[in-house]
């Protein structure tokens, strides 16, 4: 405290709390009057909660008003090397999560500038009415539930108002440090060395309904040429080129976990045998992406890769589902890169294929189809996948099925001596290599589809992609650590970029009582 403040009485020092003490004194008599007496608990909380926010708000804006208004002591110069020599008192409105209060600060003003707040800076005060509290709160429900929802939320459970439109501007705010974020991430090396000796990247690709300018060129065109046959609803095929794929991608860390085909299904019965538990899956990252490219994400998927091992120490591995394009960039990318990656193509996929096979065979549900599929897959998972897929249409001819009966084991046989390479399950299970897509299916639905896929939801490419980004820092448990990144930006962009070599002149550590204070005049 200021020398000129220790001789103020306590009286006077105090005087500028008066608002919050009138405010804590309104909800002590109502809790003592013959009113509150009467009233349920959930009636008195609800009360309580509502004058709660109200008092807070009045503390919070009493510290404004008894903070110091931001004199400096040294000469404030911008990033253009202009000094700042004409002072006047400024107010502004910041809307918080107890609601609206006001700052006045000292702004240092130049002709034809706006005025710089060293005192702005000293709060990390953003660009925009609401508060950066706020902004989080925002950003962590929208990531959770609908817009519209998340305004719900926060005009019950806060003291602030928004409305939609403010609601998507801030979440494209809130989610725009996302890639330099992990870009700039490291991992302890020590922490490295105890999460397992398996490296596993994984992608994938879900659909996203999107407004029809956000479509692809192909698929908006088609969009656009397509005449729904009734105006209040879309009928059978008619959703088709309404979506645009977002690119999932996920990197984990997990132990070798040796297995024999054997092991999985029963040699004698085709049957599945219980599964031993599997090794914990570390550091699970996952992330989605629809404004890039499969490539792009791929690639940000192998740097988060290097940014584990950067002395490729680990058993690298990518599961896909076989998509062409994934494949291709991922080869392409290992032999540039000599990555050393081992790329397997998800069991699961496989079994679809063999399914759909062999109801062409037995079209009815029943205890040989279902033999049938697993006597099959204990071959696949025995390297024979080649085998498999001419057997099956040398018995597809035998049997004389049609052109179109047929067509399910021929679209089987084709992805299996595609995908040979791809297929080598049992040197993966004797390495103790992962060769299903679990974890990156599980992505794909909990953080795409269950959001993502609201009835009646079109997203924005920009809205999509900011709730996505969102969506992916809460289910890789690193949304704190990204929101301490993101404050520390904007700092930098809102106010240290504004000053001449990036410093923030410091302001007068002075605090006093607004009422004893001398205004300052141009």
């Amino acid at each position: 405290m200021s020398a000129l403040a220790e001789q103020l009485p306590l009286e006077q020092a105090c005087r500028s709390y008066d608002n919050s003490r009138y405010n804590l004194e309104d909800i002590i008599q109502f809790m003592d009057a013959e009113e509150a007496a009467g009233m349920t608990h959930s009636e008195l909380e609800r009360i309580l909660e509502k004058k709660g926010q109200e008092l807070i708000r009045t503390i919070l804006q009493d510290h404004l008003d008894n903070r110091r208004l931001g004199e400096c002591s040294t000469p404030v110069t911008d990033s253009d090397n202009n000094d700042r020599s004409h002072l006047r008192l400024q107010t502004r409105n910041l809307e918080t999560t107890f609601g609206t209060v006001s700052v006045e600060r000292t702004g240092y003003g130049i002709n034809g500038r706006k005025s710089l707040h060293p005192m702005d800076a000293e709060l990390n005060l953003p660009s925009e009415l609401y508060s950066l509290e706020l902004r989080r709160r925002v950003a962590m429900e929208a990531a959770k539930s609908s817009f519209d929802e998340t305004i719900e939320l926060v005009k019950n459970t806060t003291g602030a108002s928004i409305c939609k439109r403010q609601t998507e501007e801030l979440i494209l705010r809130a989610a725009q440090d996302f890639d330099n974020f992990y870009q700039t991430r490291h991992y302890p090396v020590d922490q490295n060395q105890t999460t397992g000796s398996l490296l596993v990247v994984s992608v994938d690709g879900k659909g996203i309904v999107m407004r029809t300018q956000d479509l692809k060129e192909k698929t908006r065109k088609a969009a656009e040429a397509r005449t729904p046959k009734m105006k209040k609803r879309t009928s059978k095929g008619e959703k088709r080129n309404a979506k645009r794929m977002a690119t999932v991608a996920t990197v984990y860390t997990t132990e070798i976990f040796e297995r024999t085909p054997e092991d999985l299904i029963s040699e004698k019965r085709g049957t599945l045998v219980s599964q031993p538990e599997r090794p914990k899956v570390k550091q699970k990252r996952v992330w989605a992406s629809i404004e890039k490219e499969p490539v792009e994400v791929i690639e940000d998927a192998i740097l988060e890769a290097e940014s584990r091992d950067p002395a490729k120490e680990k058993t690298w591995v990518a599961l896909v589902d076989g998509n062409k394009n994934q494949l291709s960039i991922l080869e392409s990318l290992n032999k540039k890169q000599s990555l050393g990656l081992t790329i397997i193509v998800d069991i699961i996929h496989v079994i679809e294929y063999l399914w759909a096979a062999g109801r062409a065979f037995y079209p009815e549900s029943n205890l040989e189809l279902e033999l049938w599929v697993q006597q099959r897959l204990l071959k696949i998972l025995q390297g024979k996948s080649g085998i498999v897929a001419g057997a099956m249409k040398r018995s597809a001819t035998l049997r004389k099925l049609s052109p179109k009966e047929r067509a399910p084991v021929d679209k089987c046989a084709r992805y299996l001596f595609n995908k040979k390479p791809y297929l080598r399950y049992d040197h993966y299970l004797a390495k103790g290599l992962p060769i299903a897509t679990g974890v990156i299916e599980g992505a794909c639905r909990h953080l795409v589809k269950d959001r993502m896929d609201l009835t009646g939801a079109r997203w924005s490419l920009s809205g999509a992609e900011a709730v996505l980004r969102l969506r992916a820092l809460r289910s890789s448990h690193d949304f704190d650590e990204y929101w301490t990144y993101h404050e520390q930006r904007e700092y930098e962009r809102n106010h240290k970029s504004l000053y001449k070599d990036g410093v923030v002149p410091v302001v007068k550590n002075t605090q006093l009582p607004r009422q004893v204070r001398l205004r300052i005049v141009k």
